[in-house]
This record gives C-alpha cells, structure tokens and sequence, in this order.
C-alpha cells in the first residue's frame, strides 16, 4: 500500500463496518465514533469540497489548525486523497481551523484569493456557526453536507506524491505508509489512545499506523488522568501513543 487511496479503499472492502476513530471531547463531554464507512464518507465530502468548490488542485498546500479533534484525521484523509501537501507553514492555500483560530485566519482570507479559509464550529453533528462565519471564510458545516459520497480525483495522487512537510521536510506517500508498517505503535487489529493532534508532526503516526494495521484510534481530549484511564478500560485499548 503505497497510497491513502490504497489503503482506505482496502479497509472499506474487508472491514467498513468497523470503528476506526472514537474521539472524546470530556470538556462537552462528546463522544463521536467513525466506522471505516463514515470516516471514508466525510473524507470524500470534504475533498470533493477543497476541490470542486474551493479549487484546490494536487499540490496545493493545506494547513490544518484544529484542535484534538475527530475532524484532524478526516482533513489528512481529504488532502491526500486530492494530493495536497499538509503543511505548517503561515503561508498554506489553504486552511481548515477551528473557532479558537478563525479570528487570525479570517483577518487573512481573500487576500489575492489565497488561503481559502474553511472553518468548523467543531459541532458534534458536524453543524454549521449559529451565527455565521466572517467574510470570505467558508463555513464547513454549511458547505461539506451537499458534496458528493464519493471522490475521484481528475489527476490522482501516487505514491510519490509529497504527503507533508509538516517536520519541515517533504514526506511522500509512499513514505508514510512504509513508516506506518515498519511501526511499532500497535499490534495488528489493536486500539490506540492518543491524546495528540492526528495532524501535528508527532501525531501523525497515531493515526497511519492504526490505519494501516486494520487498528482504531481512540482519541481524548481535555481528560483528567482518571477519567483517561477509565477510558481506556472502557474502549479496551491495546496501547497509548506516546507510549
């Protein structure tokens, strides 16, 4: 498997109906739960929304200033599946934020029409801002519910595609997933609690490698060190990232 695509595409043949990401917000107290069938339906929603409505084109560079959220793992699925380039850096095409950082992110928006600010209210339902998002920012929870099911890229992405230059060099592809099977995060099949961003430097491998060893991510946020272990009992995780 040397491709997002490849990878997902095998999971929904021969496992969709599995959880994948079960994510604990213990501030609201949200629990929200993707099946292999679900995450792989928001991932093809919102890359058809990066690129037939926002026109991102393979890569293009996405900065993904979320908090821990089940929305992180759904933005790296969305941007390699189109071939964009997960970035850091203050200058992306493009940024997916949250509340805490569309006021920075706003200021920026339409200026020579670059970045394309798309921002989520982090809704459990996925809903949109109840009172709007600020000029010439998208709002993710208003626009992603009319994209299609399914995505398929006019100029697809292949393993030698860069994946993310998140460390501040390029990753391609083909490199995250043979980092992800040489990894040894997780067993085969095995549940992984992470308290880190799927889509920050370190947090990356949380979520390839569980994908790649046909695992789950159980991912916290905002839990007491009780409340994190009860948790863990609860979802019968098999390891914790970091270790």
């Amino acid at each position: 498997m040397t491709t997002f695509a490849a990878v997902l595409s095998d999971l929904l043949r021969t496992d969709a109906g599995r959880p994948l990401v079960t994510f604990y917000d213990e501030a609201t107290g949200e629990r929200t739960e993707l099946s292999v069938t679900t995450y792989a339906n928001w991932v093809a929603k919102t890359a058809s929304l990066l690129v037939e409505e926002l026109d991102l084109e393979r890569g293009s560079t996405l900065r993904v200033d979320l908090p821990v959220h089940w929305l992180g793992p759904v933005a790296l699925g969305a941007a390699w599946s189109a071939g964009l380039v997960l970035t850091g850096r203050d200058d992306p095409d493009a940024v997916l934020c949250g509340p805490d950082a569309l006021p920075r992110w706003a200021a920026a928006a339409g200026a020579g029409g670059r970045p394309v600010v798309l921002a989520s209210a982090l809704h459990p339902l996925g809903r949109p801002y109840a009172d709007g998002v600020p000029p010439g920012v998208h709002d993710l929870g208003a626009e992603v519910w009319s994209q299609p099911d399914a995505f398929t890229p006019w100029d697809p992405p292949g393993p030698d595609d860069v994946a993310h230059d998140l460390d501040g060099a390029a990753v391609t592809q083909a490199q995250v997933w043979r980092t992800a099977a040489a990894g040894s995060l997780l067993t085969d099949g095995g549940r992984l609690l992470s308290e880190t961003d799927p889509a920050s430097p370190p947090g990356v491998a949380s979520f390839t490698e569980p994908l790649h060893r046909r695992g789950s991510l159980v991912l916290v946020t905002r839990a007491a060190r009780e409340r994190l272990e009860a948790i863990a009992a609860s979802e019968r995780t098999t390891a914790r990232f970091p270790a």
